[in-house]
């Protein structure tokens, strides 16, 4: 069948159509702007994702030309807002995953975060929903309903009101692997009164849209990363990807066992299929392709094409930790800022290039020691995925950091190809997964160049500087 995918994320939105012949026939892209606010702040304009999602989509089916049997959205997973259910109008801005400002609250909910992690797998940090909604309940909008942006684009579009089973597993407000929400986690964060979407499996069509010509079946929708981790046939427990945009989102598959992690990572639902849940442990990296644009801010380069012509043989002892908005797994230090140092009258601009690319390299390394921490089998492969899996610089230094090959997806379009997957089948559910996920060979294949020693050496002197960033702000850390 042919399948409109839809990829909203937090700089644009993408969407393909593909055909089970031909592959993909029709891509089109809309850029979206978040807004970077003093104190944390990150939002979106509501009626700009939705315009884009709209504008992206319709682009896409007429450059395929040919009629669509299934549409399917991927989202920002922990992206929220409030809006009125009769109208469908926004009453704020969306409340982007970056966003900080919900500090405050978990602050106050600091001697419950051990119960939080363990019934949900997450740690109490505002970058997951619950917070985010708090926040704008005590300080933004008492009324209409509070939600992540996926069940007001899904309700505009369908007339839905529902969130499916990754989405929610990211939300502070579920058990792990629960199929509703918890009222004990909901009354924690003042939320227990709130009317919320139900909760729905991604092999599950919710609804028909018109807004892409004819009545189509929507279905398959899921959170952004877990369909990179499905396009990219991570299947098995142990297989892992990466995806490089906005942020670095490492994510690696445990089955049917749900691990709380010990090293500082966070868990939850990978893909509920046929009512079964198959999980993942997952880590952060806040700033990849946000830290590429802020050196294009410094003009230190002038696009990001321009980096690996830019960047140096080596960083000619320069260190760089680009927290430019905290650090998220394994750390969880928001308050963490960005670092550089062993500069000299000497150090040259292609020398802070490169050490942001390996400081970025080097938090995919903390994330990998993670999983080999919580896993019995040490990670021996990593797939990559994301517009920044096109600089090679970047690529080899992940290789050499991290310590094992790096096979990057052959396609631009990970997510949106993960969440078309999930189309196919919640049209026909008696399919498996591996009917529905193609089979792949790597673009490119990049194999780690320096010797243990040298990896260890640097990833020991990094995470000394790291420490820096984050104990300059809490001495108590």
């Amino acid at each position: 069948m042919t399948v409109l995918a839809i990829d909203q994320g937090t700089s644009g939105t993408k969407a393909i159509v593909v055909d089970p012949e031909d592959g993909v026939v029709g891509v089109a892209e809309v850029p979206v702007h978040p807004r970077y606010l003093d104190g944390g702040g990150v939002e979106q304009d509501p009626n700009e994702l939705l315009e884009s999602v709209l504008a992206a989509g319709r682009a896409a089916v007429a450059q395929a030309a040919r009629p669509i049997e299934a549409v399917s959205l991927a989202n920002q997973g922990e992206t929220v807002l409030v809006w009125d259910r009769n109208t469908g109008l926004p009453l704020t801005t969306a409340i982007v995953w970056q966003d900080r400002r919900a500090e405050s609250v978990c602050a106050e909910l600091a001697g419950h975060a051990d119960m939080v992690a363990a019934r949900t797998g997450l740690v109490l940090d505002s970058y997951f929903s619950a917070p985010k909604m708090a926040w704008l309940r005590r300080n933004v909008q008492t009324g209409g309903v509070v939600t992540t942006s996926d069940t007001w684009l899904l309700h505009r579009l369908t007339g839905a009101f529902v969130t499916d089973a990754t989405t929610a597993s990211r939300s502070l407000i579920v058990e792990l692997g629960a199929a509703g929400w918890d009222p004990q986690l909901l009354s924690l964060f003042g939320l227990e009164d709130e009317e919320l979407p139900g909760i729905v499996g991604n092999d599950e069509t919710i609804g028909t849209t018109t807004a892409f010509g004819a009545e189509i079946p929507l279905g398959g929708v899921v959170v952004d990363q877990q369909a990179a981790l499905l396009a990219e046939a991570c299947l098995q427990p142990g297989m892992a990807k990466c995806t490089l945009g906005t942020g670095a989102f490492l994510l690696a598959n445990t089955g049917s066992a749900a691990v709380h992690s010990a090293a500082g990572l966070t868990s939850s639902v990978a893909w509920r299929i046929g009512g079964r849940d198959t999980f993942c442990v997952d880590g952060q990296v806040y700033t990849a392709a946000s830290a590429v644009r802020w050196l294009c801010s410094l003009g230190v380069i002038a696009g990001p094409e321009e980096m690996d012509s830019v960047a140096a043989d080596d960083a000619g002892g320069v260190l760089c930790v680009p927290a430019l908005a905290g650090l998220a797994a394994p750390w969880w230090k928001p308050h963490a800022t960005a670092s550089l140092s062993g500069m000299t009258l000497s150090t040259e601009r292609g020398h802070v290039v490169t050490a942001v690319l390996q400081g970025l390299a080097a938090q995919i390394a903390e994330l990998v020691e993670a999983i080999d921490a919580d896993s019995p089998n040490p990670l021996s492969r990593l797939r990559v995925d994301g517009g920044l899996t096109q600089s090679e610089v970047l690529m080899q230094a992940c290789a050499d950091i991290v310590g094992v090959p790096i096979d990057v997806y052959p396609s631009p379009h990970a997510t949106a190809l993960g969440a078309a997957a999930l189309a196919r089948l919640s049209l026909n559910p008696t399919r498996s997964l591996a009917d529905v996920v193609d089979a792949w060979i790597p673009s490119a294949s990049y194999e780690p160049r320096w010797t243990p020693e040298r990896a260890a050496d640097f990833r020991c002197r990094w995470r000394d500087l790291a420490a820096t960033t984050y104990c300059e702000q809490d001495p108590s850390a």
